[in-house]
Formats: C-alpha cells, sequence, structure tokens
C-alpha cells in the first residue's frame, strides 16, 4: 500500500529491542511522525500489508539471527516486494557497517549508527520521508501519463482489419510496461488494393503517443490508391518536420499491395525491413527508401516493387520483438524471428503471427522490454 499526502507522516519501526522502540517513540513524539513500533519482521510485513507508510526504520539483525544479518535482508527483499516505492532506512551498530552497505545496493535508502545522535537521525528520517513522497508523487504522475498515452494508442489502432480477396492480414500490438512509440494502420482503396503502415516512435509516454496521433492524421491524409508510397513518405516527412521536437523521429514503413496484378510496392523510411517469406522459403527484405521521418525537411524516398502472389507471406514487426531478452540476457534477433517464419510459412496469416509471436515470447519469458507489433500479411495457396 502507498500513503496518502497526510500531513502527519507514517513511520513503522522493526527491532526487537523494546527499550529501543520506546526511546525512538519518546524521540519522535514532538516531530509530528506517527510511528508504528513492531519486534518482528513478521509484524513488521503484516503492517505493511495492512497500512500504509512513509517510511520503514528497520534493524538488520533480531532474536532468532543477531550478527549475520539475514533475517533483515530478508525482510528488506519482502517488504520492497509489498511496496516497491517504501524508503527503507537501516539501524546498524559498529560492528555491522558493512552489512548495512550491502543492503544499500539492495535498495536501502540510508542507514543510521547505534548509538544515534537525535539530531542527525530525525534529519535523515525527514529528509527520506520528505523525498519519498516525491517519488510516489512522480510516479503517480507518470503511470497517469502512461494511462492516458495509452488510451490514446489504443484509439488510433484500427478498430477492424481490413480484408481483400484472395490475401489475409493479422495484426497485434502489445505493449510492455511504460509506453512504446509502436502504431500501425491498414486502409482498404476498393477489393484488390491495400495500404499497411507500421511505425516507430522514439520516445515514450504523451509526447510519443501525441506524435503517432500527428503521424497517422497525415498518412490518412494523403494515403489513396493513386500516390505512390515514395511520395507519401516524403509528404508526411514534410509535415512532421515543422512539428516534431528535436531529437525525436519516426522509423516507417509503407506499403501498397495490389492483389488484381500481384505487386508490392513499398517505400522504407529507417524501419527495420519487413521480410517477404516466399512459398518456397525464400527470403526477401525491403529495404529500399530513405531515412527516418521528422529528421530532414526534404527527404527523397526511394521505391521498392515485388512480385507477390500465391503461398507467399509478408511480415512486418517493430525492434520491441527482435530485441526482447531472455534469461541470459541474449536478444531473439532478426534471424530467429526469420526463422519462425519460415518454419511456419504454410500457415494461414492468423496462425502464423500466432506461431512468431509464440516463439518471441517463450524466448523472452513473456517479459518485453518495448511494445511489440506484429503483421503478417498472407497470400492464397
Amino acid at each position: 500500500m502507498s500513503p496518502t499526502c497526510a500531513a502527519a507522516a507514517r513511520l513503522l519501526i522493526a527491532d526487537d529491542q523494546p527499550d529501543l522502540l520506546d526511546a525512538l517513540k519518546l524521540l519522535l513524539k514532538s516531530e509530528a511522525i506517527d510511528v508504528r513500533a513492531v519486534t518482528s519482521p513478521e509484524a513488521a510485513l503484516a503492517e505493511l500489508r495492512s497500512a500504509a507508510f512513509d517510511l520503514l526504520l528497520m534493524d538488520l539483525n533480531y532474536t532468532g539471527d543477531t550478527t549475520s544479518g539475514r533475517e533483515g535482508i530478508d525482510l528488506l527483499s519482502r517488504a520492497q516486494a509489498i511496496d516497491p516505492l517504501l524508503p527503507v532506512v537501516v539501524m546498524t551498530g559498529w560492528g555491522s557497517v558493512d552489512l548495512a552497505v550491502e543492503a544499500m545496493r539492495r535498495g536501502v535508502r540510508d542507514f543510521v549508527q547505534k548509538p544515534w545522535d537525535n539530531a542527525q537521525l530525525v534529519a535523515t528520517l525527514r529528509h527520506e520521508i520528505d523525498e519519498g513522497r516525491a517519488r510516489r508523487r512522480r510516479d503517480h504522475a507518470e503511470q497517469r501519463d502512461i494511462v492516458e498515452a495509452r488510451h490514446i494508442q489504443r484509439r488510433l489502432l484500427p478498430q477492424q482489419i481490413p480484408q481483400i480477396d484472395g490475401w489475409e492480414l493479422a495484426a497485434s500490438w502489445q505493449p510492455a510496461a511504460g509506453v512504446g512509440g509502436d502504431c500501425f494502420d491498414a486502409i482498404r482503396f476498393g477489393p484488390s488494393r491495400l495500404g499497411v503502415s507500421i511505425a516507430d516512435v522514439v520516445g515514450k509516454g504523451i509526447p510519443a503517443a501525441l506524435l503517432m496521433s500527428n503521424l497517422q492524421a497525415a498518412v490518412r491524409a494523403f494515403a489513396s490508391d493513386a500516390i505512390e508510397p515514395g511520395a507519401l513518405c516524403e509528404r508526411v516527412n514534410r509535415v512532421l518536420f515543422g512539428h516534431i521536437a528535436e531529437g525525436r523521429f519516426i522509423s516507417f514503413f509503407y506499403c501498397l499491395l495490389d492483389a488484381a496484378e500481384g505487386t508490392l510496392t513499398y517505400a522504407n523510411a529507417g524501419h527495420y525491413p519487413p521480410v517477404v517469406v516466399r512459398a518456397d522459403g525464400t527470403v526477401e527484405r525491403l529495404d529500399e527508401g530513405g531515412t527516418v521521418l521528422g529528421v530532414f525537411e526534404d527527404v527523397t524516398y526511394a521505391q521498392g516493387r515485388v512480385t507477390v502472389g500465391a503461398g507467399d507471406r509478408i511480415v512486418f514487426y517493430t525492434d520491441g520483438l527482435t530485441e526482447a531478452r531472455n534469461a541470459d540476457d541474449e536478444e531473439y534477433g532478426d534471424a530467429r524471428l526469420i526463422a519462425a517464419a519460415v518454419q511456419h510459412r504454410a500457415c494461414s496469416a492468423p496462425a502464423l503471427h500466432a506461431r512468431v509471436m509464440d516463439a518471441v515470447t517463450t524466448f523472452a519469458d513473456g517479459k518485453f522490454q518495448d511494445d511489440s507489433t506484429l503483421i503478417v500479411l498472407a497470400a492464397d495457396s
């Protein structure tokens, strides 16, 4: 639980010496600090589960273990699991300073030595309480931003995935813990033409979400079956250049599928190249284009064109997939993603999409550091 911004600070003290607890309560009585004192780690954990505190002041040694600090270190980790933002200050004797330093490596904010100086102890507690409250306010504001940015981001995604004759499209966006900058779109132009875009905005939070909104509005304003992908990238880039903050940019890919002609025309603005997986298992990267959007005002984007037909699969993705890491801190990487797509190329678009996502999720144990977007466009066999 986390404390509210009440005037009186709430302090939990854990120590197995009743005389010491009485001395601390007497000292802090005149400091407008509401003190709750307990004599065991189990009692401290029970208090943390049932009430909100501004600070935990704790000893590292208890009656069951008077020298090693094992009980204190265990209490620290379990308290952090209950309230990750709770500031912790430890009390230690002169002979256990090394143990206090070890506790600080594990997230303790400060330590005080027994016997303590009253003025210094009070100053330390006040400082950590104030800092802890400030951290909670910042965290609360960041969480509000994340919720709002996620709301914006979800509204930008297609509510329905358009389909065209002879092809099947499957797409998903998987958010990470924070707010990344992934977005995608699909626009149908008649029964046999489909525009598909995927992008990754550098930045997070509300600014990234608003930039995504501007990107989608520009793409939707310019996209038609009459404008080529290279020209669309140039127009969108000019619009974004005048409205993008310094240091921000967008990687972007846009393609136009003509199912009747069996062609895919595209332009790649600095995005991870999508891949065409042929029915025979060969792979072609779609890397023709130019630099990312929003950095330079006048940019010309080269345009690529490939023939596509029965059994071909086109896989689009963002770096949240390729940069997903396993327990050994190894990235999933392009090679594994492409290999998974090749292995399951006979699947339908939804099934191939599910197989690739399952492969990445298993590799990373479901822990993604960034937003992950995957699109599969599949021609009927």
